[in-house]
């Protein structure tokens, strides 16, 4: 069974930084398109950040500017840097791997799923 582990949530102060991580199989993290998606309690799950085709990425707007995503391929693992957090960046954190362009999949993708990390911003 796939297994992508996230690590590096936890609790923060607004204007703070996290940076999560989330190591993939190398079968996975080569042929896949990685991504981070988040779902507040009683929320969607919605797009955060993820790698389209041609090594490109996309940012949800609440993202742009504060996160960054981005990947070592010699640890097969990507990262989201968060920064200047905010109380409403409070969710759950996953990973995604899938085959599908997150563009076209702003709530929620197949693939392989992480089991999700805690992120929450206190004001």
């Amino acid at each position: 069974q796939v297994q992508l582990v996230e690590s590096g949530g936890g609790l923060v102060q607004a204007g703070g930084s996290l940076r999560l991580s989330c190591a993939a199989p190398l079968s996975v993290f080569n042929f896949y398109l990685m991504a981070w998606y988040r779902q507040a309690p009683g929320k969607r799950r919605e797009l955060v950040a993820g790698f389209t085709f041609g090594n490109a990425k996309t940012y949800a707007n609440f993202a742009q500017g504060r996160f960054t995503m981005s990947k070592d391929t010699d640890k097969s693992t990507v990262y989201l840097q968060m920064n200047n957090l905010k109380p409403e960046d409070t969710a759950i954190y996953y990973c995604n791997a899938d085959k599908t362009n997150p563009l076209l999949n702003r709530y929620s993708r197949g693939g392989y799923w992480g089991q999700g990390i805690q992120v929450t911003v206190s004001s």
